[in-house]
């Protein structure tokens, strides 16, 4: 776990304490635990032993408001955990239209890859969400991208039977 300033004046153990508390607020989307803690100045960029973000967290765990809170305050919308998935990838798997919308418009990268090249597309098709897909669509996502074993969108949802997806994928996408 990464400490930083946040917990200056605290030995060791209790600033760890301290920082897995503020993992714990977010898991649960307690939003104004967060808020009141980020208003006195809690950095929003701490990662955990996994690598994952308190964005990560918020945004794997559905809560957009909490998402929110930690975007407006800075946090980086496309830090990876250490298997190098992205917010945006995670919502994507989740189904969570309106936090990738919310990542999206701070600046998540649309074709944010993990080193295995499994795009935030590759990951809606893979799992069925044709209103994530429609998402990254409109906001630029490359239906032709590959990924490190040459597999595309359209591929990876033919493989894992995702068919709702496919219309989604062959059609001409929508402006943002």
């Amino acid at each position: 776990m990464q400490v930083t300033n946040a917990a200056s004046g605290m030995g060791d153990q209790e600033a760890i304490e301290f920082i897995r508390s503020v993992f714990g607020i977010v898991r649960s989307g307690d939003d104004a635990t967060l808020g009141a803690m980020v208003a006195k100045g809690l950095p929003v960029n701490f990662r955990n032993e996994k690598g994952d973000s308190l964005i990560m967290l918020a945004c794997y765990h559905g809560h957009q408001e909490t998402a929110r809170i930690l975007l407006d305050a800075g946090a980086d919308p496309d830090v990876p955990n250490d298997q190098g998935q992205t917010p945006l990838a995670g919502v994507a798997y989740k189904g969570y239209v309106e936090i990738a919308e919310l990542l999206l418009r701070h600046g998540a990268n649309v074709e944010g890859a993990s080193p295995d090249g499994k795009t935030p597309l590759m990951m809606a098709a893979m799992f069925n969400r044709p209103a994530i897909i429609d998402l990254l669509r409109s906001h630029g996502a490359r239906v032709d991208a590959v990924d490190s074993r040459g597999m595309t969108a359209v591929s990876l949802a033919e493989k894992m039977g995702a068919n709702d997806v496919l219309p989604h994928l062959q059609a001409s996408p929508t402006a943002s």
